[in-house]
Formats: C-alpha cells, sequence, structure tokens
C-alpha cells in the first residue's frame, strides 16, 4: 500500500499554502483519500505527480518587439 500523505505535508511537498491545496482538491484538480465523510484528507505521491504534471507549461517564446499589444506613436 502506498503511503498517504497528510495536507500539511503535501501542501509542504508542492510548496504552496494549505488553503491553495484546499481549493485545488475543491475544484477537482488533484486527488485525495479520505475515508469518512467530513475525516481527515490525505494524498498519494501518485496523485502529487499527477498534479504536477497537468501543472507543468512549456516556456512559450517571446515574441518580437514589432509584435506587441500596442502600436507604436508617431
Amino acid at each position: 500500500m502506498e503511503r498517504l500523505i497528510t495536507r500539511k505535508e503535501a501542501a509542504t511537498i508542492l510548496g504552496i499554502s494549505l488553503a491553495t491545496l484546499d481549493d485545488a482538491r475543491n475544484n477537482g484538480l488533484i486527488t485525495f483519500v479520505q475515508y469518512v465523510e467530513n475525516g481527515c484528507v490525505f494524498f498519494t505521491e501518485a496523485g502529487l505527480q499527477e498534479f504536477i504534471a497537468r501543472s507543468t507549461h512549456r516556456a512559450v517564446p517571446k515574441k518580437e518587439r514589432s509584435e506587441t499589444y500596442r502600436k507604436r506613436r508617431g
């Protein structure tokens, strides 16, 4: 059986606050384990890795200066 991670440990591992972790959980962005309704919430390493993978975005190259959203005056 995979080791269960507490909310506090999960937030520390992810580098986010408990409030942000709870928001992610409540919005269905991260999987969690809860044995009874209104009971303690736990996370798995696999669930944390999935969350990190979904939250990771590729860097987009900076566009050339001539393609800015503002037009030059003059």
